[in-house]
Parts: structure tokens; sequence; C-alpha cells
């Protein structure tokens, strides 16, 4: 496989350097693509973690750090590393801090109101990051083609199922028509071959990725029926295979992911689409 062309000006932000790594990542070898992956999926480690702890997370060589900083004209990984520093540094001290204040005193509140505190904070964190994640203008476009199907066939497995389920509950209220794809009966591919080039799927998975909700959305978009996604990561699985596809990543504490960002995003999206069908039949 031929290496990719290394660019003359290396990235200035963090912001260039994810659409420099999405723009080429079909074409970037294998252990370089492992190292670009680990890089969008975990911001906040690569930023202070050594290169030989961040290595070893991404299974590759420290080596293969450097040759992949050079792969986007920088000198090497320190020099890359710094624009991830940069993107932390740039976050609202304010927020921090309030943050901060969900921690004080920790010791002296019993351990179940300590792990509520954890993931009060997890949940502040990545309802704050979600304001930043979603670009107003794809979000418009999502709203719009769901909102224009006939039928919107929801796809989830597992974390990642009560979002579809809340949303079909929504849905069912709101008097848009869906099919939430998961029955007892095991008889998931009968429902979604029922879809087709009027509907629309919107799909959602996170990492570990459920392969039978990728395989589903996957035969959904080869058969012409657009699919909507919202995952993790922009190597997904979701992402290669969606029409439009939101990328939301969850804080953790104690390595649990809640879903508060997720269910607000899922919410929205919802909302958005009826009050859409709404205007749209003049009602």
């Amino acid at each position: 496989m031929s290496v990719p062309e290394t660019p003359d000006v290396a990235p200035k932000d963090f912001d260039e350097l994810r659409a420099a790594i999405l723009e080429r990542k079909a074409s970037l070898p294998k252990r370089l693509t492992q190292v670009a992956a680990y890089a969008l999926d975990n911001p906040d480690e690569i930023a202070f973690r050594t290169a030989a702890s961040i290595a070893g997370a991404a299974s590759v060589q420290p080596s293969t750090l450097v040759r992949f900083a050079q792969q986007f004209g920088f000198e090497g990984f320190s020099s890359l590393q710094q624009i991830f520093r940069a993107r932390l540094m740039e976050r609202n001290s304010t927020y921090e801090e309030r943050l901060r204040l969900l921690e004080q005193d920790s010791t002296a509140v019993p351990e179940s109101v300590a792990i509520l505190n954890g993931f009060i904070n997890a949940g502040h964190r990545s309802l704050n990051a979600l304001s930043q994640a979603v670009d107003p203008a794809a979000f418009e476009r999502a709203v719009e083609l769901l909102a224009g199907a006939q039928t919107i066939f929801l796809i989830a497995k597992r974390r990642s199922y009560p979002i579809s389920s809340y949303m079909a509950y929504a849905f069912g209220k709101l008097r848009v028509k869906c099919i939430a794809v998961g029955t007892a009966a095991g008889i998931d591919d009968d429902v979604l071959a029922l879809a087709g080039p009027r509907d629309a799927a919107f799909a959602v998975s996170f990492s570990p990725y459920a392969s039978e909700s990728a395989a589903q959305a996957r035969a959904m978009a080869d058969r012409g029926v657009p699919v909507v996604s919202l995952t993790d990561s922009a190597f997904s699985p979701l992402a290669e295979c969606s029409r439009i596809w939101f990328e939301v990543v969850e804080a953790d504490h104690a390595g649990f992911r809640s879903l508060s960002a997720s269910m607000a995003f899922a919410m929205a999206l919802t909302v958005g689409v009826a009050e859409a069908r709404r205007q749209k039949s003049g009602r």
C-alpha cells in the first residue's frame, strides 16, 4: 500500500487536524489508521499521556506515532501533541470550575453521594461537549430527511437500545410513524425488508459497536434507504453507510458511560422531526 503524500503545512488546530484525518482515513496504512482512530476517540488522552502509554493503548509501536505526526506535516509527535493540548486549554474555565465544585469535599460525603456527584459531573461534561459537537446545518438536514420519510426505522442494540426505545415512545405520542427494530421473535431482517426508498432509518451504536446494528444500517443504505446515525467516532462502521451522521462522545465515571448527551440529542431530533412534519402539513 502506498503511503499518502505528506502535506506541506501542518494543521493549525484540532478542527483542521480532524478534518485532515477524516479526508485521508481511507488511504492511511493500517497502523496509522489505528493511531488516527485512537486520537479522535481519545483527544484528552493524547494531550498529556506519554508517547509510550499512548502507543500501548493504540496497540502500535511508539515510532508509529512519529510516522503518524509526520504524515500530517508535523516534525514529530510532540508537535502534534501541542494541538491536543491547545484544544484543552480553550475549554471554558468557568465550566471547569463548576465541575470541580462537585468533587469538593468528596471524602466528607457518603460513598453513594460521591457516586451520584461523579455521574452528575460526567453528565455535565457530556452535555457541554454536545453543544460544540453537533453541526447545526447537519442537524437541520437530518430533521428534514427524517421528517420527509413515510416511516422511520429505528436501529439500536445493547447500550444504544434505550435511545431508540424512548424515541419510539415519543414518536408514537407525536403521531410520527416509526418502527423500532428489535423484536423478541427475532424477525428484525424481515421488518427491515419492509423499508422502501420513501422511508428512512435512524441508527445508533457506540464502541464496542454492535455488529448487527452496523450490518442492518449498511443493508438499508445499500437498498437506497437513507440512514441518519448517532455514534461516537468518525471510524464507526455507521459513519461509512450513513447519509448524515453525528459524533457524540459521552464522558464516563468509574468506567461507566451514561447516555446524557445522546438522549438529549435524540429527543431534540425526535421533537424537531415532529415539528417539521406539523409545519409541512399546516397543522
